[in-house]
């Protein structure tokens, strides 16, 4: 079977329900407008407008079908994540969503989605993890800046989540945020193309110096986006460590113990990341239904000279195994 480790979803259902909830999310707000939909968290400022191929179950089909896939592990929408609520009602919130993801999962069973959790507050986003494992869900996609625009995934408040993870078993993906201060991304499509494989490299490199992934054993970490920038970094990163004399833990031992998805588009880098990771570590993704996301996922693994066996482990193998899903 492939497998399609990286995609999102908000399904329209859930949208619909969300209309009848003020009361239990007074800090959400579903805007409706010139014929999109968008949602506002904390006051703050509107969402991208929700794309049709989120909410569609139709355009996902056509897209799976096109391409050959025959499962999918989507997880929810970023900007929909909701870390700038307050803690209690961003439980609440991520409950919400994953109850909706689950009902799609019902109506059709080529999806496996992965929980969001409220990364705001590490002992609630523990309890809902444990809770969407308990129903079923295979792991989890989490953003970089666990406070919404700013924060980091090293903060020790958040220790309870990854001892959650590491205790469960269930894979974590990283995944880039959308927005930066910075006005250089601000153009020229620069956020899509530059900024999110920077935020993700951020992200990975403070756990890796961290220590997180030595020191939660069992901890299973997916770095999007095929690391980021981190694969040709990782040089850059041991040096780092060899001079700051033991005050961050060794990148090269973490980064083996990293997966990473197939998002890199182009053989040779895909090849590199093997190179010092190894087939088992990478997985088929998309991004669907995002323009940045890979059109074609299956093409750059399967053009990438690796003999057959190398290559159904990447195009679902590894994903099976990682999610110990079953058929």
């Amino acid at each position: 079977m492939i497998i399609d480790m990286h995609a999102h979803i908000l399904p329209q259902a859930t949208l619909d329900e969300l209309r009848g909830q003020r009361r239990r999310f007074p800090s959400v707000e579903l805007i409706e407008a010139d014929g999109a939909l968008r949602l506002a968290f904390a006051g703050g400022a509107p969402t991208r407008p929700i794309m049709p191929g989120l909410r569609e179950d139709c355009r996902r089909r056509a897209f799976m079908a096109a391409q050959g896939l025959g499962l999918q592990l989507p997880g929810g929408w970023l900007d929909a994540f909701g870390y700038e609520l307050p803690a209690e009602e961003g439980a609440d919130w991520s409950r919400f969503l994953n109850q909706g993801m689950i009902a799609a999962a019902a109506a059709n069973p080529a999806l496996r989605p992965l929980a969001t959790v409220p990364m705001q507050d590490g002992r609630l986003s523990a309890a809902v993890l444990e809770e969407a494992a308990a129903a079923g869900m295979p792991g989890a996609m989490i953003g970089t800046q666990p406070k919404g625009g700013h924060g980091n995934l090293d903060d020790p408040a958040l220790d309870p989540f990854w001892e959650a993870a590491a205790g469960l078993g269930v894979p974590i993906m990283v995944h880039p945020m959308f927005g930066s201060d910075d006005a250089r991304l601000h153009d020229m499509g620069m956020m899509n193309a530059v900024g999110r494989v920077t935020d993700v490299t951020i992200a990975i490199s403070r756990l890796l110096f961290s220590g997180h992934l030595l020191r939660f054993e069992g901890l299973k970490l997916i770095a999007s986006t095929g690391g980021g920038a981190l694969p040709y970094m990782l040089g850059r990163l041991a040096r780092n460590h060899a001079v700051e004399n033991g005050k961050v833990a060794d990148p090269v031992e973490g980064l083996r113990r990293l997966w990473f998805d197939s998002i890199v588009f182009r053989p040779e880098a895909l090849r590199f990341l093997i190179d010092l990771v190894g087939v088992e570590r990478v997985m088929l993704g998309s991004d669907f239904p995002f323009p940045i996301g890979d059109p074609a996922p299956r093409a750059v693994i399967e053009s990438a000279g690796y003999e057959e066996a190398a290559v159904e482990r990447m195009l679902g193998g590894n994903a099976k195994a990682l999610f110990r899903l079953e058929p």
